[in-house]
């Protein structure tokens, strides 16, 4: 089945994008075309069952973000990088004869610009950047434009580098030299892929299927102590409590008549447990409602058969723990959890390895540390990277290579998420 990509960009871009598409399998292009950046807010509404919004440059991305985050769409941008944007320095000194100083610059991040200027050895005192990046409110074309206009006509630069083709047409209107960065065609085939992988991991994610067991814990003990209408009425409640929590998760809940209820679903009750590692709340609500311990097995599988195998043995694992307890077995048959008892990790050591061991800038590292947390240190793939990070299987997996190199983290198993095809290494801190 094709990935279905809405692409927002100016005409010329999109071609190309659709030319290069054109070469790779199981893509479907729908073009969204404006003028100007900011009128990608309103397009978005018309991009109406696409997989992916794919942009073709980071600043109408950043219009759309509001509209993006709101409607948690799934979204990729075509990045301008350091190999963009030193291709366009060579390009302006021996096309344009433009030597690599008096110039003014715009780019959605401006260390990029100095990190290549370090490269290559020019000091930047003489050149002028703008960043209209996602620590900046979305600019105008006309506030970028007026930036390298003011320089100009101040007498500091001589010629204007450009990151967007908008700013160019403006600029070269007025007389002012300009030179607009190419956007090569190496990072709209990455954009590409990265924005087919993400939507293929959402499309499995759906596909999914999460089963569970929920039982009253040493339920006949309390039978025999306080009597089998108490047992009952405790029945009832988690029936409705788990009948709540169905209607959240868009799952189904049954009765199995052995003091045990079972949950099936897909999408809706994965999407929880994975946000819930360190706190799952539906363990929490339901002993504090029934004032009594409580067990829950979650199994993953790609049938209803393997699901619910894998949630009975979730639920065997229970039976080792006095206290109520919340485990899921995934596809491998690998045990995860227990869930909502948080896994002590030190921040400031890990940090300090991110940076001096694995080599991390410093963004990645606490967003690393934050995929940490959040996943309360389970083990993952780097998969579970590219699908956190919103990056390509290839550069999660050459975050993952840093990490071993630098002692970060260890193997510790496999995982198949899919009948064909090899199995997933699987990663866990190295503490």
């Amino acid at each position: 089945m094709d990935v279905k990509i809405a692409v927002f960009g100016r005409e010329e871009i999109i071609e190309r994008i659709h030319h290069i598409a054109g070469k790779m399998k199981d893509i479907e292009i729908f073009p969204l075309v404006y003028t100007d950046p900011s009128e990608a807010r309103a397009l978005i509404e018309k991009a109406v069952m696409c997989d992916i919004y794919l942009f073709a440059s980071p600043l109408p991305y950043q219009h759309a973000l509001e509209k993006i985050n709101k409607k948690k769409l799934p979204a990729v941008q075509v990045e301008v990088d350091a190999y963009m944007i030193l291709t366009a320095f060579y390009h302006v000194k021996n096309y344009k004869g433009q030597k690599l100083e008096r110039l003014s610059v715009d780019v959605p991040d401006a260390g990029q610009v100095d990190e290549v200027l370090d490269e290559v050895g020019i000091q930047n005192e003489t050149i002028y950047t703008r960043s209209y990046g996602q620590n900046s409110p979305a600019l105008d074309t006309s506030e970028i434009a007026a930036f390298h206009e003011s320089h100009w006509k101040a007498g500091d630069t001589d010629h204007v580098l450009t990151s967007l083709s908008e700013v160019e047409e403006v600029l070269r209107s007025k007389g002012i030299p300009v030179t607009c960065m190419q956007t090569p065609n190496l990072n709209i085939r990455h954009t590409l892929e990265k924005a087919t992988s993400i939507a293929v991991i959402n499309q499995s994610k759906s596909a999914q299927i999460v089963a569970g067991y929920v039982r009253i814990k040493h339920i006949t003990d309390i039978e025999a102590k306080k009597g089998h209408n108490h047992a009952q009425e405790l029945q009832l409640q988690l029936h409705q409590l788990l009948l709540k929590y169905s209607k959240k998760t868009h799952a189904s809940v049954l009765a199995n008549g052995d003091h045990q209820f079972a949950l099936f679903g897909t999408r809706g009750v994965l999407d929880h447990i994975t946000n819930h590692y360190r706190d799952f709340p539906l363990l929490k609500e339901i002993e504090y409602a029934l004032e009594t311990s409580v067990d829950i097995g979650f199994g993953l599988g790609l049938t209803a058969k393997q699901a619910e195998d894998n949630a009975k043995l979730a639920l065997e694992t229970c039976s080792g723990t006095q206290e109520g307890s919340c485990y899921i077995v995934n596809e491998r048959r690998e045990t995860i959890g227990p869930l909502g008892v948080k896994k002590e990790i030190n921040p400031s050591e890990l940090y300090r390895a991110l940076i001096h061991e694995a080599k991390l800038n410093n963004e990645l590292s606490y967003n690393f540390i934050d995929f940490i947390e959040t996943r309360n240190n389970e083990p993952f793939s780097s998969n579970d990277i590219a699908t956190y990070y919103r990056v390509t299987k290839r550069s999660a997996e050459r975050t993952i290579k840093k990490l071993i190199a630098g002692d970060v983290i260890k193997v510790v198993g496999e995982e198949k998420p899919y009948v064909k095809g090899r199995p997933r290494k699987l990663f866990q801190l190295n503490q």
